[in-house]
């Protein structure tokens, strides 16, 4: 290890998450791990002739960002064909959007908005109709994905998927028709969302170069919300190892910006056991290295033990023969000592799933082995006192602030008032992680999730939980961390600023323990460091940061500004300008509010308090 630092980060506000030293203003970076974390005097002495100083104007720095559960290689293969609605805040905004894009995308491409978003997002609290979508595009496909429940084809996207009035519906699917017996361009899931996901697969895909591309460009676009680490959680139309191909492609050149730790997802119902099997003579987990590693199994186990997710359908039930399946898979599991994460939104089947993890444990202990459920909006206190009985954990995703208004129409107010109940978790003694579980339901974005975990509240504006449901913002950000690094076996190796970590951290655009609740929503990084090096930069920061080359093809969406969408950082300062009860007579607000606050030594990190105004800090 070198002695010399080559990165010192100073003058920063600093949440480490380490107990032993809760704040500091200043780090040091060597060989990809912090070597001080301190004062901004303490720090400085180790600079060397070639350490990079970063001042960092005050701005609040968290460790970098960890989601738990999400799909982002198979996001990233198709990020660069899709039009994101994600935070868009009303459906003229998003049909605006598609018309621009209609524009510029060629024959015989698509259009595609592959969930992230809501209907309750937008003012209107609606979609759009189907009459609206062939009018913004008669001629160009469009395929709209809304969580599970439910796709918009216009009539060219019917065209090229070849649905026409002699095309049966699927198991678990409905394709609607009108009085004519002509499809319509809506597709149902009742409750499986594999027509969905079928009629997706049948678009264009882009070439292998093409995907690397897209990657990157996902990943940049994590990094800007300070993601520094995720565990992919495998998914439909994900085979090991063909699919797989691009981001191992990504890793061998040394251009992924994210840790991935990712788990496999069997393909086919009564194969499961075949590839588990298959999977543990090919791959070990941990096998990789600190920037890509094998995690172990799920989030699918076997196809039987699957209880989808769509709350405007009646809970399924799980067939009789479930329990018999999952024990052989679990068994093979187990004996060759794999991780493994199993799917369950209701609580019913994650009894049932206990029941075969207890049968199983009794002739092979899981001994310390990580496994845990995914999702778990219902599960009961009865059933989270099993979990932590075997040692396991929980993975939730912020599901219920896209799909909340539903669940209370089916269940009722009071039944949405702990789902799922994750204070009631950490209090339990379960290890607990936050997430998204994007791309094709929940958004990626985690800010949003850190807002709905101290919040309660969904996208549509609706507050689900009570207090004691909810958490205080840094346990959600140790939720997002700290407590995330369990998920891929690598606690103590990341999740807070220590030394001896990994140097993964993320500089905000404005303190998230100060900003009004519904402003956490806006927040991105304006600096983010994987191992030490920026892989994102905005502001005074962007140079710091590599360019990528254009997202590719040029009609592409991400180049024409598809991500998630953030309000302009001056029209957030000018609603702070407009709530402030002062600006009218104050005189230090009649100066500052009358020019943009962007820079790091200004930002609303502090820049009010400094100037003596007793405004609320922004």
């Amino acid at each position: 290890m070198t002695d010399t630092p080559s990165l010192i980060v100073r003058n920063a506000r600093i949440t480490t998450l380490d107990r032993q030293k809760p704040q500091a203003a200043a780090l040091a970076v060597a060989d990809g791990r912090f070597v001080a974390v301190g004062s901004n005097d303490e720090v400085m002495k180790l600079a060397g002739v070639g350490t990079q100083i970063v001042d960092a104007g005050k701005r609040r720095l968290i460790p970098g960002l960890i989601d738990s559960h999400i799909h982002v290689i198979r996001g990233g293969l198709n990020y660069n064909l899709e039009l994101r609605w994600d935070g868009v805040p009303s459906l003229a905004d998003a049909m605006r959007m598609l018309r621009e894009q209609v524009a510029r995308t060629p024959a015989p491409q698509w259009i595609r908005v592959v969930g992230g978003f809501s209907e309750w997002q937008f003012a209107e609290k609606r979609l759009p109709t189907l009459d609206e979508l062939n009018a913004a595009a008669p001629d160009t496909p469009v395929f709209i994905l809304h969580l599970y429940d439910r796709a918009l084809l216009n009539a060219a996207a019917l065209r090229a998927v070849g649905y026409t009035r002699d095309t049966p519906n699927p198991p678990g699917g409905w394709i609607v028709k009108d009085s004519r017996g002509e499809p319509t361009g809506l597709l149902l899931a009742e409750p499986n969302a594999l027509l969905l996901y079928s009629a997706l697969a049948k678009g264009p895909k882009l070439p292998v170069e093409y995907q690397k591309n897209s990657t990157r460009h996902f990943m940049r676009e994590m990094n800007r919300l300070g993601v520094t680490s995720v565990v992919d959680a495998g998914g439909g139309f994900q085979n090991y190892p063909d699919d797989y191909q691009v981001i191992e492609d990504l890793h061998a050149a040394g251009e992924l910006t994210l840790r991935i730790a990712y788990n496999l997802f069997t393909q086919k119902p009564k194969e499961e056991v075949s590839d588990f099997r298959n999977w543990a003579k090919l791959v070990k987990p941990g096998q990789g290295d600190a920037m890509y590693r094998h995690n172990g199994a799920g989030e699918m186990l076997v196809f039987s033990a699957a209880d989808f997710e769509d709350f405007r359908q009646p809970r399924p039930e799980l067939p009789a023969g479930m329990e018999n399946e999952l024990e052989a898979v679990v068994r093979v599991l187990v004996g060759n000592r794999w991780p493994f994460r199993l799917h369950a939104t209701y609580d019913e089947s994650i009894g049932r799933a206990l029941d075969v993890f207890e049968k199983v444990s009794r002739d092979l202990p899981f001994d310390g082995l990580h496994w845990f459920f995914d999702h778990a909006e219902t599960v009961s206190d009865r059933n989270i006192e099993r979990i932590a009985r075997l040692g396991g954990g929980i993975a939730i995703q912020h599901r219920m602030s896209y799909q909340g208004e539903y669940f209370i129409e089916r269940y009722g107010a009071k039944a949405v008032e702990r789902t799922p109940p994750y204070k009631r978790m950490l209090e339990m003694g379960v290890h607990v992680g936050a997430g998204t579980d994007a791309t094709r339901v929940a958004s990626y974005d985690p800010w949003n999730a850190l807002w709905w975990l101290s919040t309660g509240k969904t996208v549509g504006g609706t507050r689900m939980y009570p207090p004691a449901n909810l958490v205080d913002r840094e346990t959600a950000l140790s939720m997002y961390t700290k407590a995330n690094a369990w998920f891929s076996n690598e606690e103590g190796a990341k999740g807070q600023i220590k030394i001896g970590q990994l140097a993964d951290f993320a500089l905000l655009s404005a303190d998230y323990f100060s900003v009004p609740e519904d402003q956490i929503r806006h927040l991105v990084s304006v600096l983010t460091v994987v191992g030490g090096k920026p892989v994102y930069g905005d502001d005074e920061f962007k140079p710091l940061a590599p360019a990528l080359p254009p997202a590719m093809p040029d009609w592409s969406p991400v180049n024409f500004g598809s991500k998630y969408y953030k309000p302009d950082r001056e029209a957030v300062h000018a609603m702070a300008r407009a709530a402030c009860a002062c600006a009218s007579s104050c005189n230090v607000h009649g100066h500052a509010h009358g020019r943009a606050v962007t820079s790091a030594t200004d930002d609303q990190n502090g820049f009010w308090g400094a100037l003596g105004c007793s405004c609320w800090a922004f």
